[in-house]
């Protein structure tokens, strides 16, 4: 299945949630996010981990391979009041600088990286002693939630998605950074629910991998009148409580690395 985010940009800009407040108040009691800090986010899509973190005063460098996904943060930042350097960049090979960064961030992304590679590449960015923080802001299917019919109905239309039935825990990522050398190791996670109403649900689910980054627009159109229906048939509320899970990892390049 060929991912394009790029042709679901606005979309994701307008309508995907970003991670809640008590996402970087727990990352500000780790150490991650204060003042003065040096800051590198992969992947960083529209933003929204790059955002709230430099409006907490760090100094912030954002990359991601698509130019219209930075155009929609770009545009995102001004109404925040924020500013944000974004380059054009993969984080398995970003081209910049060794040991420049404090603390390098993957927001919602790590899954989508050659992941041995990103590490290294974070290992290589990184200050001794700096943090590389993995984190994740999932929605979550329960039996009989809108979460659960809706990956129903994303199958139905793409049997080739493989993101359904998805627990917002990722295990293997520690793996991920231990073989590269990181240490200090910690994890965290909490629920909460991200209210949507049936318009900016239809327009978050457009926004997913599974839907308008990978169907032809036609094939978006008809996905998008079924999840209509199928809001207004099950779920009649004005007001959607989205169950999401936030799953972070935080860990340090040793201080004696080379």
């Amino acid at each position: 299945m060929q991912i394009d985010f790029g042709k679901t940009a606005k979309d994701y800009g307008q309508y995907r949630a970003g991670f809640p407040d008590a996402f970087f108040e727990r990352l500000a009691e780790s150490g991650v996010g204060q003042p003065g800090q040096r800051l590198l986010d992969l992947g960083t899509g529209t933003g929204t981990v790059a955002r709230g973190l430099a409006g907490q005063g760090c100094h912030v460098t954002a990359i991601d391979p698509s130019p219209q996904l930075l155009d929609q943060a770009r545009q995102l930042d001004v109404q925040a009041g924020v500013q944000v350097n974004y380059l054009v960049a993969r984080a398995e090979d970003t081209g910049l600088a060794n040991r420049q960064f404090d603390v390098v961030t993957a927001g919602q992304c790590w899954h989508w990286f050659d992941r041995p590679r990103a590490a290294q590449e974070a290992m290589r960015l990184l200050v001794p002693g700096g943090y590389l923080v993995i984190a994740h802001y999932d929605w979550i299917p329960l039996p009989g939630n809108v979460v659960e019919m809706t990956e129903q109905l994303i199958l139905k239309h793409n049997p080739q998605w493989s993101m359904s039935g998805g627990t917002g825990l990722y295990p293997a990522w520690l793996t991920d950074v231990a073989v590269a050398g990181f240490s200090d190791l910690r994890t965290f996670s909490f629920d909460s629910c991200a209210i949507y109403t049936h318009e900016s649900w239809r327009g978050r689910i457009r926004a997913s991998a599974g839907v308008a980054a990978s169907l032809e627009p036609e094939q978006v159109a008809q996905f998008d009148a079924e999840l209509q229906t199928l809001l207004e048939a099950r779920f009649p509320a004005d007001y959607l409580c989205v169950d999401h899970r936030v799953f972070a990892l935080i860990c340090q390049r040793p201080t004696d690395a080379l």
